[in-house]
């Protein structure tokens, strides 16, 4: 099975002090209206995970970054979207930082407290995290915010056989484990998946789409974010090279989104 570590072209120069991207984009919340959200992209330490489909590690440092940086990183895209702001302020954040926010060598622990002092202001603050680092460190943070917290974790997909070839390192037992964690300490839940991930053929595709939205659902997730699996990273390449993947046809993509809707 090739590796991104083999395979991958060298990583961005980042700054520690900066987010690499940030935005303001329009979400359905839980509630069902349509609201703004801040999405700030995260300078930190690569993921340990290295998953067969994933390029976000072209936006990483090799290194933990220093105490400070995360919230200075949040001040900055804040001050920027505010300066530039052309349409309602954001209700709600998202923290994401290319792995997982509750690993401390990628957000250091000691800065929670002013992480969470930056997000007071918003209704739902959202995180993403790899199931096996869903612990305490979650429950520590929540205490932290005036909002609700809400944490996304990548099923990628419900098809087992699948799960164990994309290197994600859990099974579907571990992450419906992880899930109930959250749903018993009221924290939301969102999910990502990819829509027709490596050694999936197109005709199976929509199929273990609806499965693992269906497996979403199931957990208690309140959010399935769909994602058309794409190449970029070196081992997805190779991959397509010997017929292991190719990208979803958009029919199939649209089909598992009126899936969802549907529901």
């Amino acid at each position: 099975m090739p590796s991104t570590d083999d395979r991958r072209a060298r990583r961005q120069v980042v700054d520690p002090a900066r987010p690499h991207a940030f935005l303001v984009e329009q979400e359905r919340a839980e509630s069902g209206e349509v609201v703004p959200v801040a999405t700030i992209f995260l300078t930190n330490r690569e993921c340990p995970w290295h998953c067969v489909y994933c390029d976000l590690w072209k936006n990483t440092t090799s290194k933990t970054v220093p105490a400070g940086a995360i919230p200075e990183q949040i001040d900055f895209a804040l001050a920027q979207l505010k300066r530039n702001a052309d349409s309602a302020t954001p209700r709600q954040i998202k923290l994401y930082n290319s792995g997982s926010f509750f690993d401390q060598r990628a957000i250091p622990p000691e800065d929670f407290p002013a992480i969470a002092a930056r997000v007071q202001s918003f209704e739902r603050v959202i995180v993403e995290c790899h199931p096996a680092r869903v612990n305490d460190s979650a429950l520590r943070f929540r205490e932290l915010i005036d909002g609700q917290l809400e944490v996304a974790m990548g099923l990628e997909t419900a098809h087992p056989e699948v799960l164990e070839k994309l290197n994600k390192r859990m099974t579907l037992d571990s992450f419906a484990r992880a899930a109930d964690f959250l749903r018993q300490n009221k924290i939301a839940l969102r999910v990502f998946i990819l829509v027709k991930p490596p050694f999936l053929e197109e005709g199976e595709a929509l199929h273990w789409a609806v499965r693992s939205i269906d497996f979403a659902f199931d957990c208690g997730a309140t959010v399935a974010s769909l994602i058309p699996t794409r190449s970029g990273n070196g081992a997805m390449e190779a991959l397509a090279a010997r017929g292991e993947f190719s990208p979803p046809k958009l029919s199939t993509l649209e089909a598992s989104l009126d899936y969802g809707v549907g529901l």
